[in-house]
């Protein structure tokens, strides 16, 4: 059985000799933390450990209190790896909790290990190693959704589909190359987040409560010992400023964001009245009440949550717009939304790269709604620029020919070469190889285009990409 966390000697908190009663148990229910900032236990123990490294290499504490400092680490290291951990309370927050076990393991070198450092520091340091951790594997999720994306697009670089703006047919595109603008999208939420990562990579351990300490302590070491890149270079800054947790959200939000128009279209594929794709039924729920019903319930959480995400980087702005120097029990709050958001990508994006492989395609449904919407009218357009025509003028020549076929209920490409030459001369029989719907893939022919050959280089060389960052 575990021991529990001790007391120190007077029986109250580690800072309570300066006050005359104890604080109350709604007071201590309200201000604690130690319910949610428990889950950086791992990271706090990395810091504590570097803390203690540093302290005796500079003879602050002494190789005996090092080694039992290590000691009893490796100890709680393993009880909370287990989930033996027993948390307290009494002791507010993650870092008290650890503290109190380990003097309780080790006895007074448990004591000295926080010379020269306070909470204040400490808990800016564990953010940012728990965060670091986050977004290493946030990156990783991404580049496995990115995969499967990549391999559904190659599988339909040449497959025809409405391109759409203002949701009305537009112009003929791939369904891979339509694809390939949520990698494109998702290639610079990777770089984001690994922007984000560079610049919470400096090391706020040393600042002490806000003004340094007058121990000689070396933080060049500790920021080596844990990977940190440098240290803070202001102190007063270190302990207070949570803007790399607030950039680690807009980071969030954008991914969700992302991922959530994403969700709108495949809810729209989905409706039986337009029919481009299906979900597989792991991904959907049935009615209650209507036995036929198969409900894209998965993209619409995505939906939903992009919300809870964005209203988490709200909840972070808001929370540090007011705060003068240095640290406030603010910062407190930081965490919740911190760690939710991290939470919701992370869940989001897992089972967004099996969704995408659990999406059946159908071409046909495509093709017909490419029948419908005059796709090919910018094709005729630039055929008759190409032939000399301003382009001005072909705009009106080929809205007249849209509005015929309108009229006559076909496509473009079913009017008769003479109804065609009825509105514009140049118009010859070469024109049919432009209104088709291949023909007007294959024009597209240029980086960053929507023929399948573009569609299948730019696919190589994501992958390309890809592998180098992997």
């Amino acid at each position: 059985m575990t021991e529990p966390p001790q007391q120190n000697d007077s029986g109250h908190k580690a800072w309570s000799g300066r006050f005359a009663e104890p604080v109350s148990d709604l007071v201590k229910r309200y201000t604690a933390s130690v319910s949610f900032d428990r889950r950086m236990a791992l990271q706090d123990i990395r810091g504590s450990l570097a803390h203690a490294r540093m302290l005796a290499r500079q003879s602050i504490i002494s190789a005996q209190d090092l080694a039992d400092i290590e000691r009893g680490m490796e100890q709680i290291h393993g009880e909370v790896a287990r989930d033996e951990f027993v948390w307290n309370l009494d002791d507010e927050d993650v870092h008290l909790n650890i503290e109190k076990r380990l003097t309780a393991l080790v006895g007074d070198a448990g004591k000295r290990l926080h010379t020269g450092r306070s909470r204040n520091d400490q808990v800016a340091t564990d953010i940012r190693l728990w965060l670091r951790d986050a977004i290493d594997e946030i990156v990783e999720l991404i580049a496995g959704f990115q995969r499967n994306l990549l391999d559904l697009a190659e599988t339909h670089a040449a497959t025809p589909l409405p391109g759409f703006t203002h949701l009305q047919v537009a112009q003929p595109v791939t369904f891979g190359h339509h694809l390939l603008a949520y990698y494109e999208m998702t290639r610079r939420d990777t770089a984001r987040f690994a922007d984000c990562r560079h610049r919470l990579n400096q090391l706020p351990l040393g600042a002490a409560a806000l003004a340094g300490t007058s121990f000689a302590i070396d933080r060049g070491y500790v920021a080596k010992e844990l990977g940190f890149d440098g240290v803070c270079e202001n102190s007063l800054d270190a302990v207070s400023d949570r803007d790399f947790a607030i950039e680690f959200c807009a980071c969030c939000s954008l991914t969700m964001t992302h991922l959530s128009r994403l969700s709108e279209e495949l809810i729209l594929w989905m409706n039986p009245a337009v029919g481009f794709i299906d979900l597989a039924d792991r991904f959907c729920t049935g009615s209650s009440i209507m036995p036929q019903k198969k409900n894209p319930d998965v993209p619409e959480l995505v939906r939903g949550k992009t919300g809870r995400v964005v209203g988490s980087l709200v909840a972070l702005l808001t929370l540090m717009k007011g705060q003068p120097l240095a640290y406030n029990k603010d910062n407190q709050e930081d965490k919740e939304p911190l760690f939710d958001a991290a939470d919701t990508v992370r869940d989001t994006l897992t089972i967004y790269a099996d969704m995408i492989t659990g999406i059946s395609v159908k071409p046909e449904a495509m093709r017909a709604a490419l029948a419908k919407g005059y796709a090919t009218a910018t094709d005729l357009a630039d055929y008759l620029v190409k032939k000399g025509m301003p382009f001005r003028d072909a705009h009106e020549v080929v809205a007249r020919a849209v509005r015929a076929a309108e009229a006559a209920e076909v496509d473009l490409a079913d009017l008769t070469l003479a109804q065609m030459q009825a509105f514009s001369a140049l118009i010859g029989p070469d024109v049919f190889d432009v209104l088709t719907v291949e023909g007007s893939l294959a024009a597209r022919n240029h980086v960053g285009g929507t023929a399948p050959a573009q569609v299948r280089a730019a696919i190589a060389r994501a992958r390309s990409a890809l592998g180098k960052t992997t």
